[in-house]
């Protein structure tokens, strides 16, 4: 498919670290079909670190926030087994 690689549509930018965490861990997911990284907006809270949470389900998958430096992206993942995406999550990013 046109801009896609390793399931992750990239027609737009994708904040620091995040690309290197979607082709590691979540799109190596058999249960998981494709990648959005959606809109950035500058957030409130100041961090370094990469932190990926998962939002809630959606009908065709699940909405994940990504937080780096002041940068706050969407991601939106196509999957037909939320729980799994939602374990890898957890594993990565304990709260």
């Amino acid at each position: 498919m046109k801009y896609r690689k390793n399931k992750i549509k990239r027609q737009h930018s994708i904040i620091k670290g995040l690309k290197k965490f979607l082709e590691h861990n979540v799109s190596s997911l058999d249960s998981v079909e494709g990648i959005i990284p959606g809109r950035i907006k500058v957030g409130k809270t100041p961090g370094e670190n990469l932190i990926v949470s998962y939002q809630y389900s959606t009908i065709s998958g699940a909405k994940l926030i990504a937080r780096s430096g002041t940068s706050v992206q969407e991601v939106f993942v196509i999957t037909n087994d939320p729980n799994k995406l939602k374990k890898v999550i957890k594993e990565n990013y304990p709260d």
